[in-house]
């Protein structure tokens, strides 16, 4: 590792040891409840996939059915099937049938903002 990142790491670090309580009752006062942090963990594990990211980014331009999705990203329809399956286990997609044709879309607007914001922030990371 070079030194200057070295550095860099050495000043992210308390030079002197002692707890701030008001800062520690504050951050405890703000911490979800287990259940929602549970939730939020499974449905950001399902993000952290570049397959499935790239399904929800084609969902956030269009509504699409497994084949369309499939011939966007140039994979099979069974292995766009198994994606869509974690998805949905994780909220994140929703499918109405019109007849034969299922068509998925984004669970709701804060999905897409998730995605939007995910994808600008590694937008903005210095290589």
């Amino acid at each position: 590792m070079p030194t200057a990142r070295l550095d860099r790491l050495d000043d992210a670090i308390c030079g002197v040891r002692m707890i701030h309580p008001e800062a520690v009752a504050a951050a405890r006062a703000a911490l979800p409840a287990a259940a929602t942090l549970d939730s939020a963990s499974v449905m950001l594990k399902a993000f952290a996939d570049p397959t499935r990211l790239r399904i929800l980014s084609a969902l956030a331009a269009s509504d699409l059915c497994v084949c369309d999705i499939a011939a966007v990203l140039g994979l099979s329809e069974s292995a766009v099937s198994h994606q869509l399956r974690v998805l949905r286990a994780s909220q994140l997609v929703s499918y109405r049938k019109q007849g034969r044709i299922a068509t998925y879309r984004l669970l709701d607007q804060h999905v897409h903002d998730l995605l939007t914001s995910a994808l600008e922030h590694a937008r903005h990371q210095v290589p």
